[in-house]
């Protein structure tokens, strides 16, 4: 059964840029399909990136696209969301998850990190 952690979250201006690390523990990432998943307050949780075994196919949520992006490290077993012009509408708690199914527009995961929080300020 693998773990998640996620780091890199924090507070940034509008415009502004982070990227966020998801490091897995017992078990190989290279066994998984990787998504990125966020929840604003009061708001559901929603679909972000997802990116398959060894980084050749990816998908994005429609807000994202050409602002985010998703890479993978298997050798170090862990997944990136880089994040490019931050909107405040980009706020949330955003969470990275583990799937051993390949289709990268699934939503069905069944391992969860405990999540980061982002913070973007107008």
């Amino acid at each position: 059964q693998v773990q998640l952690a996620e780091s890199g979250g924090g507070l940034v201006q509008a415009g502004g840029s982070l990227r966020l690390s998801c490091a897995a523990s017992g078990g190989s990432i290279s066994d998984y399909r990787m998504g990125w998943f966020r929840q604003a307050p009061g708001k559901e949780r929603e679909f972000v990136a997802a990116i398959s075994y060894y980084g050749g196919r990816t998908n994005y949520a429609d807000s994202v696209k050409g602002r985010f992006t998703v890479s993978r490290d298997n050798a170090k077993n862990t997944v990136f969301l880089q994040m490019a012009s931050l909107k405040p509408e980009d706020t949330a708690v955003y969470y990275c998850a583990a799937n051993q199914l390949p289709d990268v527009t699934s939503r069905q995961y069944t391992y969860w990190g405990r999540g980061t929080q982002v913070t973007v300020s107008s």
